[in-house]
């Protein structure tokens, strides 16, 4: 028995199973009116009433519109950059520049969130970097951050920055891991660059491609609020507010647990089933799936 390998993944088990697993006995309340008072077990069963009161709410459309759109903006832009990032530098021949380049694109990923959207505010102020460059574009609705059509541009676009080169980093190394006599045979038969690329590089690199697509489709519904209310203002909620921003505001703020429990299930729900469906239409195409 190697118990030494058992003893060094303890902490790792202990760590899903306290933080991960025991929490989810929390989705009862969901389906409660949950009072602190009489905690989970005492609480009054209302059923799927939170459900439907979500449904019926005016802010339900918007919620999850914005949070679809933001997700899908994101997979559009967001998703292939690393890959052409990658396979970009796969074709630069200089080492050392090649690893200046790497060095430079992981550096934003390690600026805290907090600093990111203090520059953004900077830049995008009424009379900031951005907004004077919109304005020679047409721009007339004063500063970018509290334009609302100009909220998701900007989401979007400075996550593109902050990571770029740490999401590039597994494509570089299955492009690392390419075996060379592959390239030879090809450059024996007279195939250039270009056609490496299209019959080598990316045949390789789409198994890594697929699997990141189908688990990046299982999170469609989730966009990370913690950006989002660093960002956001009564002014942007029109096309800002997505459904994990809005937990928070009526869990933590309004302390409404029981409705923003409901939420999150309902999420959760869908992008499990979302998942599911990917990863079925994968197998289905291709020899490539999670399971």
């Amino acid at each position: 028995m190697n118990w030494s390998v058992y003893l060094m993944a303890l902490p790792v088990l202990a760590y899903f199973i306290i933080f991960h697993y025991l929490p989810m006995g929390g989705i009862l309340m969901a389906f409660q009116d949950f009072s602190i008072k009489k905690g989970i077990w005492g609480s009054t069963w209302v059923g799927f009433d939170q459900f439907v009161r979500f449904f019926n709410s005016p802010h339900c459309g918007r919620l999850i519109i914005n949070t679809l759109l933001i997700s899908f903006y994101g997979l559009i832009f967001s998703f292939p950059f690393p890959i052409i990032f990658a396979l970009c530098l796969n074709e630069v021949r200089n080492k050392q520049f090649k690893k200046v380049t790497q060095t430079i694109s992981y550096l934003p990923y390690f600026i805290s969130v907090v600093v990111v959207v203090s520059i953004l505010n900077d830049f995008c102020k009424a009379n900031g970097v951005l907004t004077k460059l919109a304005e020679a574009f047409g721009h007339q609705g004063g500063a970018l951050i509290s334009s609302p059509e100009w909220f998701r541009t900007l989401y979007i676009g400075s996550n593109m920055w902050q990571h770029l080169g740490y999401n590039s980093i597994i494509f570089i190394s299955a492009l690392a891991a390419i075996d060379p006599e592959l390239y030879d045979a090809a450059r024996i038969d007279g195939a250039g660059r270009w056609k490496q690329t299209l019959y080598i590089t990316l045949p390789c690199l789409i198994p890594t491609i697929v699997i990141l697509f189908i688990l990046r489709i299982g999170q469609i519904m989730n966009v990370g609020y913690e950006k989002i209310i660093l960002m956001y203002g009564p002014a942007t909620y029109e096309t800002a507010d997505v459904i994990s921003s809005y937990v928070y505001r009526v869990g933590l703020t309004s302390a409404d647990y029981s409705y923003s429990t409901a939420i999150s299930l309902f999420n959760s729900l869908i992008n499990f089933m979302v998942l599911l469906i990917a990863n079925q239409i994968s197998k289905r195409v291709s020899d490539t799936s999670l399971w």
